[in-house]
């Protein structure tokens, strides 16, 4: 195997651990990590990339996604939250107007793009 391969199916395995905690640590998303995973298994190991692709539980968000571009309601309470906690920590640090400012456009964005996904339809 090359060392590209061997980097790409590192990273598909970092973020297989990621997601996994995810499913069970309320502040750690899973879909993003997962849909990552499956991308940089695709670049290094096509086994892997179909391994995760049928896992019985892992599956379901991929498929979400790929399927619907759906997004499971947790998660998006979750990324709502968080976008929201990281703009008041940035306010409570005496962060420059301008820098707050910027910051909410591109979270308003962020989360203009989460709210109008669909739910993830299925067992989350």
């Amino acid at each position: 195997m090359r060392l590209t391969q061997l980097a790409w199916c590192a990273l598909a395995y970092l973020c297989i651990g990621l997601g996994v905690a995810g499913i069970v640590l309320p502040l750690l998303p899973t879909t993003p990590f997962l849909l990552l995973a499956l991308w940089a298994a695709t670049q290094g190991s096509p086994r892997l990339a179909q391994w995760l692709d049928q896992h019985p539980r892992l599956s379901s968000y991929l498929h979400a996604w790929h399927e619907q571009r759906a997004i499971p309601k947790r998660a998006k309470i979750i990324g709502l939250l968080l976008l929201a906690t990281s703009w008041l920590t940035l306010w409570a640090s005496g962060a420059s107007h301008l820098l707050l400012a910027g910051m909410a456009v591109f979270f308003i964005g962020v989360a203009s793009f989460i709210v109008t996904r669909p739910n993830a339809y299925g067992r989350q």
